[in-house]
């Protein structure tokens, strides 16, 4: 592929990534709108024409990483370990 085929995708990967940060801006705004009105009727469960729209808590566990490795270094080095990969980026 010539340097110069390797420019125009660049340069539409770059337009498209740009036209999806807009879309993804687009639709958290929404989102956000749909939330508020679900908050301020007090529903965390609505039917809205042929739609159901949830909007609820969720809870979870999570290990907490930081906290584990203050405490327990030692450990945490034992059983941490390193791993390759590989990162694209277009600057």
């Amino acid at each position: 592929m010539s340097t110069m085929e390797l420019t125009k995708q660049v340069k539409e990967l770059k337009e498209l990534k740009a036209m999806a940060a807009e879309l993804d801006a687009e639709i958290t705004a929404i989102e956000d709108s749909i939330k508020a009105e679900m908050t301020a009727r007090g529903a965390e469960e609505m039917t809205i024409g042929i739609f159901k729209v949830r909007w609820t808590k969720v809870v979870s566990s999570r290990f907490d990483t930081s906290a584990f490795k203050k405490t327990h270094a030692d450990l945490y080095g034992q059983y941490s370990r390193q791993i390759e990969s590989r990162r694209f980026s277009i600057a």
